[in-house]
């Protein structure tokens, strides 16, 4: 799809045990598994197809192994504002345990106590867009589920908890751009896995 800007090219981490798990892993630095970094390794042919102005990464270990594995380790620079949401007490805890003793709870309403709420993730991801806005050239991120999820969201100018609208595997790519005049943020690409399937 020709789009009128540059391209913003988003990594998710490759598999650990606690994503596969349905485990909230926030700031716990938790490694990927074997799989993981098989996966990790399978994002390096994509991603020669562009040739990027600038490469960030999360500095937890799992975005940063899946960045260096996938050929961009030496060129990378960690932004602490790419780091997980914070579940805070939720940390480690999948959705259902949580809602076993707290009916209802969904994180993108509800936050998660002594953590972050979905505007605070929001306040992040929109200082990363505004970095990426000055960017002349492509961009590629390696983070996290949740936070990419969220970065999407304000890309499009949407409120911050619309980021539960966005599903997001391991090891995925999506591209968001501009289109029309390159003043309009659209959705190019959203979780694709087909390099994962060879």
């Amino acid at each position: 799809m020709k789009t009128r800007g540059p391209q913003l090219v988003l990594v998710r981490h490759g598999e650990t045990e606690w994503s596969r798990s349905g485990q909230h892993t926030g700031r716990s630095d938790i490694p990927l598994l074997e799989d993981g970094r098989k996966m990790a390794e399978l994002l390096a042919s994509p991603l020669k197809e562009w040739r990027f102005a600038e490469v960030w990464t999360s500095p937890l270990s799992r975005a940063a192994e899946t960045c260096a594995l996938a050929g961009y380790g030496g060129v990378a620079k960690q932004r602490p504002d790419l780091m997980e949401w914070n579940y805070g007490d939720y940390e480690g805890r999948t959705g259902d345990d949580i809602r076993a003793s707290r009916p209802g709870w969904a994180l993108w309403k509800d936050g998660a106590p002594n953590g972050e709420t979905a505007a605070e993730v929001g306040a992040r991801v929109d200082r990363v867009i505004a970095d990426v806005r000055v960017v002349k050239g492509d961009v590629l991120l390696f983070a996290h589920g949740h936070l990419l999820r969220v970065l999407a969201a304000r890309w499009l100018g949407l409120p911050p908890d619309n980021g539960r609208l966005f599903m997001l595997g391991t090891a995925s790519i999506s591209v968001l751009s501009l289109d029309g005049d390159g003043t309009q943020p659209v959705i190019v690409t959203w979780n694709d896995t087909t390099h994962l399937r060879g």
